[in-house]
């Protein structure tokens, strides 16, 4: 009975502080700022920000809202911050959403709304995927003009001190209509949102004094994280985002000397990266030697960053060299490997491949693209059709403040940003050799068996998502290098 009176009930919530356990606004300014604007204009807001705080403090609670809607959004294009929220902040308002609110909201299946003092805009993409498609998101209308923001909003929006949640949720509602369940956290006494007058009962999802706050678990979303863009690995506060502007110039150096150490001979490299703070762990597993006879051994490994088979050729102390389909001129400037480049035109691609190895060991990355999120794409199966044995080779990789990995933003400085934090690591373990010919299996599923072994190692979880699943969730395109197109015929 108690699900059953759940079911058309209509229920608004508080988003900030409520549905997200903080209820601070700057991370997400912070994020549409540096993606969508670019560093300088995060610094800006950086710099802004304590001042505008401050004045706040002393005469509205609006002002802070207000400068940083400005300096965040003036002049962006309106695709350009539909990207980043759709590719950027779901990350990270997942990572703080408050698993009572979201299990309070799911519950109710009738008519949903998010109140929330951010632009609208930055939180429609983040409902509609993951609080639900009837979710409807009541906030601030950012005025458009041309195909560019002015940084100002419409009336009624949704400020603080003034709280027009109550105007912008009438406006979505209509007169005369009232909300069943009004959600909103903390103790008695507290300020609550005007809203809530036009919910017939409000109930309290979490009391801070009584119990922490617990997030809602990877295993509980309503649908699985797998892509997202960004370079930030941490989330932007205040604080945060001071210490890693702080860093950039000696993170800069840093990353610099790390790549000058891949040209060194590779024990002196490894005692020097470690030396640097940069971990480097591999298990072998008792493949230390040259492949036998001509031709070389055949890595196939799952793909964390561009530097995947630079490490791997490290750990083994030889070169190997990395096919490629879309790699920067850049990048295969400072690769201390040989790269070669692939066509995308499947006959020639398995001719450039057996001739390579036939040279010599070669490693290639099946997905054909970086996943930072504990799963692996499916792997193209031409690699199980250029050798009688694969070496499946499982890669982890991480670092605290940058991700090695992009799709909107330089691709070309995607190593650079890796070796830049403070303490990168890297582990590789080479799995036991297997093989593609006998038994009647096709190259597909010798590629699956491959992706099962190294989801099995590593613990994740093996999808059918492709490269331009990735690329048209992210970024709108196939994500196809010109350079890399097979000729028209």
């Amino acid at each position: 009975m108690a699900a059953d009176s759940h079911r058309c009930t209509s229920v608004a919530a508080e988003l900030e502080g409520t549905l997200l356990i903080s209820g601070s606004l700057f991370p997400y300014f912070l994020l549409v700022a540096l993606e969508a604007g670019g560093p300088l204009r995060a610094a800006v807001l950086l710099a802004v920000y304590p001042l505008a705080a401050l004045l706040g403090a002393a005469f509205s609670d609006e002002l802070p809202l207000l400068a940083m809607t400005f300096l965040s959004t003036a002049g962006l294009g309106v695709g350009d911050l539909a990207a980043v929220a759709g590719a950027t902040l779901p990350r990270f308002f997942l990572a703080d959403l408050r698993r009572s609110a979201f299990r309070a909201l799911a519950r109710h299946a009738g008519e949903r709304y998010v109140v929330t003092r951010l632009p609208r805009l930055l939180v429609e993409p983040f409902a509609r995927e993951y609080l639900g498609a009837n979710v409807r998101v009541v906030g601030a209308e950012l005025r458009v003009v041309g195909r560019r923001f002015s940084g100002t909003v419409a009336s009624p929006g949704v400020a603080a001190g003034a709280d027009r949640s109550l105007g912008a949720l009438v406006a979505v509602l209509g007169r005369d209509r009232i909300v069943d369940v009004g959600l909103c956290s903390g103790a008695a006494g507290d300020r609550q949102p005007a809203f809530l007058q036009l919910c017939q009962e409000r109930r309290v999802v979490s009391t801070p004094e009584k119990a922490p706050s617990t997030p809602l678990p990877r295993s509980e979303y309503p649908r699985p994280l797998v892509f997202h863009d960004g370079r930030l690995v941490c989330r932007p506060e205040p604080l945060a985002c001071l210490a890693i502007f702080l860093w950039l110039p000696l993170g800069a150096l840093l990353s610099v000397t790390r790549l000058l150490l891949g040209f060194l001979p590779h024990g002196a490299g490894l005692l020097l990266a470690a030396a640097t703070g940069f971990r480097i762990r591999g298990e072998l597993g008792g493949a230390t030697g040259p492949a036998a006879g001509r031709r070389g051994t055949l890595f196939a490994c799952n793909h964390q960053t561009l530097m995947d088979p630079v490490i791997l050729s490290t750990v083994l102390r030889r070169k190997v060299t990395a096919v490629t389909y879309s790699l920067s001129g850049f990048s295969e400037l400072i690769a201390p490997i040989p790269t070669v480049r692939l066509t995308r035109d499947r006959d020639r691609d398995s001719r450039i491949m057996q001739s390579e190895l036939a040279r010599g060991d070669l490693v290639v990355c099946p997905e054909g693209t970086t996943c930072r999120e504990p799963y692996l794409l499916r792997f193209s199966p031409l690699f199980a059709e250029i050798a009688g044995e694969v070496t499946p080779t499982a890669v982890r990789a991480g670092g605290a403040m940058f991700h090695g990995s992009t799709v909107r933003g330089h691709k070309w400085l995607d190593s650079v940003f890796f070796l830049m934090n403070p303490a990168p690591w890297y582990e590789i373990r080479l799995l036991a050799p297997v093989a593609t010919y006998g038994g009647g299996a096709s190259s597909r599923d010798v590629a699956n068996g491959v992706q099962r072994t190294i989801g099995d190692e590593l613990g994740f979880e093996c999808t059918e998502l492709t490269r331009r699943d990735k690329y048209r969730m992210i970024a709108g395109h196939d994500g196809v290098d010109a350079r890399s197109a097979p000729a028209a015929s």
